[in-house]
């Protein structure tokens, strides 16, 4: 066996189960020009497979698009109609890796997602931010990831105006993954 073309400490090649009490999967979009809104979704799954060499690795996700939390139930509503991810045709969001590269001092994860029937590439910034035993007698790993999105690219155009210039909802989504996973079987 050769020794992996990327060295990281603590890193252990296996299949990895995303675990979503643990996990957060988040994003962040411009309102009214002048602040932020945020939300995060409560119900998703995924699967992360480290290979020995850590750039042979894969990750596939999905996401449940009804489970959005905006803090505000009307607005939640609104961005599962029509107008935003129109939920009861696309109940889902996918993300499937197609490679992955050093970028600096971390990783860029390339890969696919899919939302409201439309698929785009979009590269992940990836942290690994350690493994190690958990108090169950299991191994759990952490990542960090980030991205962003323009909305329009997957069909999402709604907004209105704002008197004076402008429009309510920006195009750009800022995505932020925090991600714990639990080893299910290692490849040692």
């Amino acid at each position: 066996m050769t020794a992996p073309a990327v060295q990281i400490p603590g890193y252990i090649a296996g299949t990895w189960a995303i675990d979503p009490v643990h996990s957060d999967v988040s994003f962040t979009v411009r309102h009214m020009m002048i602040s932020k809104v945020r939300g995060r979704f409560g119900a998703f799954t995924g699967t992360v497979v480290t290979g020995e060499d850590p750039l042979a690795s894969e990750v596939r996700a999905e996401i449940d698009l009804t489970s959005i939390d905006t803090n505000n139930a009307q607005r939640d509503e609104h961005v599962r109609s029509a107008d935003f991810f129109e939920v009861d045709k696309h109940p889902t969001m996918t993300y499937a890796s197609t490679g992955i590269r050093l970028a600096g001092d971390g990783f860029v994860v390339d890969g696919e997602l899919s939302l409201k029937g439309i698929t785009k590439p979009v590269p992940l910034a990836l942290e690994f931010n350690g493994a190690g035993p958990d108090a169950f007698g299991g191994t759990r790993a952490g990542f960090s990831a980030t991205a962003e999105i323009s909305r329009k690219d997957f069909g999402i155009e709604f907004n209105m105006p704002i008197d004076g210039g402008g429009v309510v909802i920006g195009d750009k989504i800022s995505i932020s993954l925090e991600i714990e996973a639990v080893l299910e079987a290692s490849t040692a």
